[in-house]
């Protein structure tokens, strides 16, 4: 979606109105039909009409933005503009201007606005040739007219976030036969060239020669090799250690030997959200110049049950040392994680690590679809992600760890076993990863296993990959990293 800084208005245009507060300078029978429809301004509202303004019949939404000064102010924001995109993207309009003239919104308020609209018009109709023509996206444009001072500047900024996100829900859509290990590094990279982040990429051979018996476990039944993908963005002072984003990068998830059903199977291409997460975190953080030096490291693999897989039982040595029972094959995400945690942490001593992965289906019997988990070691990273979360929309709900959860991962016959009872899932998950973080170092699992897909539409999104992750971190960065 292209947004437009212009001069003038143009048919369609939409106004901003808040919750209860009809502008007196609405036309009559614009502000009448609003009535009639009992549209009062709630967040994400939409009433449209047609009038005559200066003798054409002109096209006119109505956004209701909520309460002004409301706690959620910025989300209600969002939501009034990726109301305006929803309402015309398949509309047959190529383009509808936000008139902000009377808004009554700062800089930064009006750029969600923006935000909102721009990630609510994002489709990906690349292989749907036959989709009829009124189904078809035809708003390519948002039109900004109007803007208080500052606006273009603070639009900047959410711009390159919206490109994060963006990317992220792009290869979190992509089928499994297009976005495997090698080529999600290849399309990554693509993206990242020319944004000063600084890109490795560790194949098989390095693996194995640094030990990561887990994460190669995992890969050997696929035709397709595994790939380590490292993100450098150092645009904090020179020599600070970098804070730690590690994503789950299973591309496709079959379970392995311990296979899934065939039911719903197809989803499993969205296995790879916590990798596709860290990616777009970074391109957002590079697109803005964050002052701040972090690190994104991608495990990616494919989980298949061929004749060379991995099976139940087989005990695996991983890059720390420790060994690991594999009691079951479809437990391969923190396989993967645990190889890519040790790792960061030898090449780059980062001050915090975070991980993301679509781990656990326990976390969605918890939490459902509303907010993702998080386990942590530290106080006070968790308060800052949740935070995080809170300002920007990506959501979190603390979960416990301890050592009554601990020892449901022992095994009688190795270091543990990578999986424990069915009670508690997502928690024993937890407690696997944090085996493998070093004394000392604060690091928090976000299980987003109920949020990187979406079975309908949400407030910026529409069906499918919501990007989740991207705004969360990019949030902590702004909020805890940059001075």
């Amino acid at each position: 979606m292209k947004i437009e800084f212009v001069a003038t208005v143009e048919s369609p245009v939409a106004h901003l109105v808040n919750q209860d507060t009809l502008p007196a300078s609405l036309e009559p029978a614009l502000a009448e039909g609003a009535r009639a429809s009992r549209f009062s301004g709630k967040a994400g509202q939409l009433h449209e009409g047609f009038i005559s303004r200066d003798g054409k019949v002109v096209r006119v939404a109505l956004a209701g933005s909520g309460e002004k000064g409301a706690k959620d102010r910025s989300a209600a924001l969002e939501r009034a503009g990726a109301a305006i995109t929803a309402k015309y993207i398949a509309s047959g309009e190529v383009a509808v201007t936000i008139d902000f003239a009377d808004a009554g919104l700062s800089a930064t308020e009006a750029a969600a606005v923006i935000l909102g609209a721009r990630l609510r018009g994002w489709r990906h109709d690349v292989y749907r040739t036959k989709l009829p023509a009124d189904q078809q996206a035809s708003l390519k444009a948002i039109r900004v007219v109007g803007a208080p001072d500052g606006t273009e500047a603070a639009w900047k900024v959410e711009d390159a976030l919206a490109d994060g996100v963006e990317l992220t829900r792009e290869l979190v859509t992509e089928p499994a036969n297009i976005i495997y290990p090698e080529s999600f590094v290849e399309r990554v990279g693509q993206r990242l060239d020319g944004t000063g982040i600084k890109v490795r990429v560790l194949d098989e051979t390095e693996m194995t020669a640094l030990g990561m018996g887990a994460l190669l476990g995992v890969a050997q039944g696929s035709v397709r090799k595994p790939r380590i993908l490292v993100m450098e963005w150092n645009g904090g002072p020179a020599g600070e250690k970098p804070v730690a984003f590690v994503g789950k990068g299973v591309t496709f998830d079959t379970g392995g030997i311990s296979l899934k059903p065939p039911a719903g199977m197809e989803d499993m291409k969205w296995d790879m959200g916590g990798a596709g997460a860290v990616a777009g975190a970074m391109l957002a953080l590079a697109r803005r110049k964050a002052k701040a030096n972090v690190v994104g490291v991608c495990g990616l693999v494919e989980n298949m049950p061929d004749g060379n897989a991995q099976r139940p039982g087989d005990v695996v040595t991983t890059m720390s040392g420790q060994t690991v029972e594999v009691i079951n094959t479809d437990a391969e995400g923190r396989l993967v994680l645990c190889d890519c945690v040790t790792w960061v942490q030898k090449e780059y001593s980062p001050t915090a690590i975070v991980d993301l992965a679509t781990l656990t289906g326990a976390i969605l019997i918890s939490l459902g679809h509303e907010q993702a988990g998080i386990f942590s070691n530290d106080e006070g990273l968790a308060g800052k992600l949740i935070a995080a979360g809170n300002v920007s929309g990506d959501k979190l709900w603390r979960m416990p760890l301890g050592p009554a959860y601990d020892k449901l991962i022992d095994s009688p016959i190795a270091d543990m076993k990578n999986v424990g009872p069915r009670e508690g899932g997502s928690i024993t998950a937890a407690q696997f990863i944090q085996r493998y973080v070093d004394k000392g170092t604060p690091w928090a699992h976000l299980d987003i296993a109920g949020m990187a897909w979406a079975s309908k539409p949400g407030q910026t999104w529409d069906k499918g990959a919501t990007g989740y992750g991207v705004r969360l971190l990019d949030r902590y960065v702004r909020d805890n990293l940059e001075g």
